[in-house]
């Protein structure tokens, strides 16, 4: 396989991309896109925060996204990551920026690649790519609330024992955590509700093509957990577990 010459900058280098930021072909199932939280961070990424928005093209096809990458910057007075997660740092960003505070900490959000190029070696570039964006920001330590990549295939497993999950050699079962551990990160600890998806059964329905006809946990293609089905209320929930990872910078 030829290897890709990529090109990462930011999306403050190279502004062109921020109209066809969205267009590229992904493998992210239609319900992760539905958390309320997002509007917070995505609706402003291109105007607030372009110099934490990593993008990426490559030498044979200049000018076409291939895969991008999203940070923000918050202020945590806490110990150790929250444990809300995805959620949690989107929310606190806002609110440092609403509040004119100086942020303390960076996490990522968000690494995707073009759905044709998928399992190529190009997310753990754009995690490198990442990791030196932010330390050039003078952050020493990136967090990442990271969403391990093979965790669908067993949502009834706790993501307690999962996340830490080992192979012979030490390193983690699960491929992406396994991707940031040789990056130099450390799982520090599970965030049992980064992400909160909820919605009425028929958004469900649209959202999956699932009936959800019946209360219960329901099995989604593409979750980490079942989703909880309350038919008598119209109403479901995904409450997404994911795993906490440090990058030490200095």
């Amino acid at each position: 396989m030829v290897r890709m010459t990529l090109r990462i900058t930011t999306l403050a280098e190279r502004p062109e991309f921020a109209s066809t930021l969205w267009d590229m072909d992904t493998s992210w199932p239609e319900f992760m896109m539905q958390d309320p939280l997002a509007d917070l961070f995505y609706d402003v990424v291109v105007r607030v925060y372009p110099e934490y928005a990593l993008v990426a093209d490559d030498d044979a096809e200049p000018g076409r996204l291939v895969a991008r990458g999203f940070t923000v910057p918050f202020f945590f007075d806490g110990a150790e990551p929250s444990d809300d997660g995805w959620d949690g740092a989107i929310r606190r960003a806002w609110l440092t920026r609403e509040r004119g505070t100086r942020p303390n900490r960076i996490s990522a959000l968000e690494i995707t690649v073009r759905r044709d190029l998928l399992g190529r070696g190009l997310s753990s570039r754009m995690l490198l790519a990442m990791r030196d964006n932010a330390a050039e920001r003078g952050f020493e330590e990136l967090l990442a609330p990271v969403r391990p990549n093979r965790k669908h295939l067993e949502p009834h497993t706790p993501m307690t024992e999962y996340a830490f999950r080992t192979q012979a050699d030490g390193l983690p079962h699960d491929a992406w955590l396994r991707v940031h551990v040789r990056a130099g990160g450390k799982i520090v600890k599970v965030a049992p509700r980064s992400m909160v998806v909820p919605g009425t059964l028929d958004e469900w329905r649209r959202w999956t093509g699932l009936p959800f006809d019946r209360s219960g946990e329901v099995e989604v293609p593409g979750a980490l957990n079942s989703v909880h089905c309350e038919v008598e209320r119209d109403h479901a929930v995904y409450v997404e577990p994911n795993v906490w990872v440090s990058h030490p910078l200095g």
